[in-house]
């Protein structure tokens, strides 16, 4: 990919649609009011605090990212998406639990006027929840050009210059890609033939690609991860990414599983299982939605650590993900893992992890950071596939035939490094001779 000569300026407002307007998409809506209007801080946030390094450790320049890149300014966003439920967003946010009274006291007038979009909708792939605000249609290409008019309509009536759309949403049931799926020409058929293969994450992405919308996906969906969609985000200019925020569990793994790795530890077997109680936890107990998270949580051991490599350490070793909805715990999900390592001479060990997370609160920075960086993609002409942002992804989308990077310090450096790349500075490699000569 050629290095952007030039990054169009962030000028008027950027809208941000969300499609499931949730527990994580009200808690991020919340969020980011709070801080703008100075009653917060944005922990979790790389976009509004972390910092990047440039030249050498002796030089001492380590800017903020938002004042090194030109990214939108929080003053400056619009939000907007659908729902299957026609609460707004305050009363979405009530329902979700996430914040206390206190806080959204403080945003109620501003989240009682985000009201939601009538959402495209298949029982079919979320089996355990439904709600009355949905589309109606012929067939799915017509619903789906219904979620384009929608796009239009709010770029028009909210007065924003440009959008950017992050699926929130629930992880609709297990889908493998297929034929359906191989082409632009043939996902419109499929639509028009209501095929069964075709889900709504996968009408909302092709709605906002097909509408120059850059699009991240935060479930294990396929949404975007389909041939026919990629092929339109390069036909469209368009950045895409994905897929399944990494808040809890899984962001652990790819904290100690490269640590095992760098140290030549091996590793037995590894037992997560989750206790979670808000809608993606009733979701879940559907077998059809947890075999889609399963299969994204699997996946992290194996691309870390590489067992065809390492056979002696990792070849055998065992790997078991439960998720179970337990309606008391809410939106605080418990992440609890046993590993079974072992290390010199073979003599066994273990580590006991117990994370009480709050999902939600993890999420919501996540999805400010990806539309943000999203938004800069787009502007800088960088389209499809964006392998830079898999640092919040835990299970991230690559070209075809290339594997995934799930090792977070990797990741972080890729991300980094990105951003240096695109404004012109010299890459970080650690190295550190030069200190030396």
């Amino acid at each position: 990919m050629d290095k952007p000569s030039k990054i169009a300026p962030a000028k008027g407002k950027l809208g941000i649609l969300l499609p499931g307007m949730g527990a994580v998409a009200t808690t991020f809506m919340a969020g980011v009011e709070l801080v703008r209007t100075g009653k917060s801080q944005p922990v979790g946030s790389l976009t509004q605090l972390g910092t990047i390094r440039l030249g050498k450790r002796t030089d001492g320049k380590t800017p903020k990212i938002n004042k090194f890149v030109p990214l939108a300014g929080l003053d400056d966003v619009v939000f907007g998406g659908w729902d299957i439920f026609k609460d707004d967003a305050f009363q979405a946010a009530e329902n979700a639990g996430v914040l206390n009274d206190k806080d959204l006291a403080k945003v109620k007038p501003f989240l009682s006027k985000i009201k939601p979009m009538k959402a495209a909708f298949d029982k079919n792939f979320v089996k355990l929840i439904d709600g009355p605000n949905v589309k109606k249609g012929k067939n799915k290409y017509e619903i789906a050009l219904q979620l384009k008019d929608d796009i239009a309509n709010f770029k028009k009536t909210s007065k924003v210059s440009r959008l950017v759309a992050c699926w929130c949403g629930s992880t609709e049931s297990f889908l493998k890609p297929g034929d359906v799926h191989s082409t632009p020409e043939k996902f419109v058929e499929a639509m028009k033939s209501n095929h069964p293969d075709i889900a709504p994450s996968m009408m909302y992405a092709w709605a906002c690609v097909t509408s120059g919308v850059p699009y991240a996906n935060g479930a294990p969906n396929l949404s975007v991860d389909i041939p026919a969609i990629q092929k339109l985000a390069l036909d469209n200019n368009v950045a895409i990414a994905g897929k399944d925020f990494k808040t809890g569990q899984t962001l652990m793994k790819t904290v100690l599983a490269p640590a095992f790795k760098a140290r030549m530890l091996g590793l037995d077997g590894w037992f997560s299982t989750n206790i979670l109680g808000n809608r993606d936890g009733e979701v879940l107990e559907d077998p059809g939605s947890f075999k889609t998270k399963e299969e994204s949580k699997l996946s992290v051991l194996e691309y870390i650590l590489q067992p065809e490599l390492y056979p002696s350490l990792y070849g055998k070793m065992h790997h078991k993900v439960r998720i179970n909805y337990y309606p008391p715990r809410g939106d605080n999900k418990e992440g609890w893992d046993n590993i079974d390592i072992f290390g010199w001479l073979g003599y066994p060990m273990q580590i006991k992890v117990d994370f009480l997370c709050r999902d939600s609160i993890l999420a919501a920075p996540i999805v400010l950071d990806l539309v943000l960086f999203l938004d800069l993609a787009q502007r800088a002409g960088m389209r499809g596939i964006q392998e830079w942002l898999s640092f919040y992804f835990k299970s991230p989308m690559t070209a075809p035939g290339l594997y995934p990077e799930h090792d977070l310090f990797i990741q972080s450096m890729k991300l980094k490094n990105t951003l240096r790349w695109m404004m012109g500075e010299d890459l970080i490699t650690h190295l550190g001779n030069e200190y030396y000569d």
